[in-house]
C-alpha cells in the first residue's frame, strides 16, 4: 500500500517510518511547519531539518506552512495530506503518535474524511521500550527541546544513548509524551547520508529551552 507519513524529523516519526516500510511503500513525507512555537499539533524545533532528511532518505517531502492556530491548523494538515494524495496517490497516512489522543484522534478524523487508512505503529508502545528500540534500530536522535522540570539545559543537544535513557526513564513520560522533550534525528539506517551540524545555538530559561540547528549539511557515512 502507498503511504505518506506525518514527518517531524524527530524520533517517533522516524521509528514509525521504519516500521511502516517493513510492510508498505512509504512514498512521501508530510511536514507541517507551524509558525506558532506553542502548536498543539505539530513539532516545531528544527522542523526545517526535514528538508535534509528528505534528501538523505530519497523520499520526497510535502511541506505546508501553518500559522498554528488551535484547531484551525488542522485544515492546513488536511491540505498537506490532500496534496500528498494528488501528487503521490497515497492510500493511507502513517503517524508517530504514541499516547496523544489529542493528536491521534484528529489525524484519524482527517483520514476518515479523505477515505484514507490511518496507521499508528507506535500506539501505546511502552515509552522506555520505545527509547531502547531507537538504539536497536540504529536511530541517532538528539534532544532539541526541553519543556518541563527537572529537565534542564544540560539535556539540550545530547544524543539519546543508554546513559540518557536511564536519566529519561526517571521522568513521568520518558519518551516525552507529555511534551517534555522534542528530538531531531541526525542519522538512521534509512539515511543514505548522515546530517552533520555545523552551527547551532541554545536558548534556555526556567526549565524550557531549545537546541536550534542554524546550519547543517549531509556527509557520507
Amino acid at each position: 500500500m502507498k503511504l505518506g507519513i506525518l514527518y517531524s524529523g524527530g524520533k517517533d516519526s522516524s521509528l514509525a517510518l521504519m516500521k511502516a516500510q517493513k510492510y508498505h511503500d512509504v512514498v512521501c513525507l508530510i511536514t507541517v511547519v507551524s509558525e506558532n512555537k506553542e502548536s498543539f499539533m505539530f513539532h516545531t524545533p528544527n522542523i526545517d531539518i526535514t528538508l535534509l532528511q528528505s534528501q538523505s532518505m530519497g523520499i520526497p517531502l510535502v511541506r505546508v506552512v501553518s500559522k498554528g492556530e488551535k484547531e484551525i491548523e488542522l485544515s492546513d494538515l488536511k491540505k498537506a495530506i490532500q496534496e500528498a494524495v494528488q501528487r503521490f496517490k497515497i492510500e493511507g497516512v502513517v503517524s508517530g503518535a504514541v499516547r496523544s489522543t489529542y493528536q491521534a484522534s484528529r489525524v484519524q478524523r482527517i483520514c476518515h474524511e479523505l477515505d484514507l487508512w490511518c496507521f499508528n505503529p507506535l500506539w501505546l508502545l511502552d515509552q522506555v521500550e520505545l527509547l531502547y528500540e531507537l538504539l536497536e534500530k540504529g536511530i541517532h536522535a538528539i534532544i532539541s527541546g526541553v519543556f518541563a522540570e527537572p529537565l534542564d539545559e544540560s539535556f539540550l543537544g545530547k544524543e539519546i544513548d543508554k546513559e540518557m535513557i536511564v536519566k529519561l526513564s526517571k521522568q513521568q513520560n520518558p519518551a516525552g509524551e507529555g511534551g517534555e522533550i522534542e528530538t531531531t534525528v541526525l542519522d538512521a539506517p534509512i539515511f543514505k547520508k548522515r546530517i552533520m551540524i555545523t552551527d547551532s545555538k541554545i536558548d534556555y530559561a526556567r526549565f524550557a529551552g531549545t537546541f536550534s540547528i542554524l546550519d547543517a549539511k549531509l556527509e557520507d557515512k
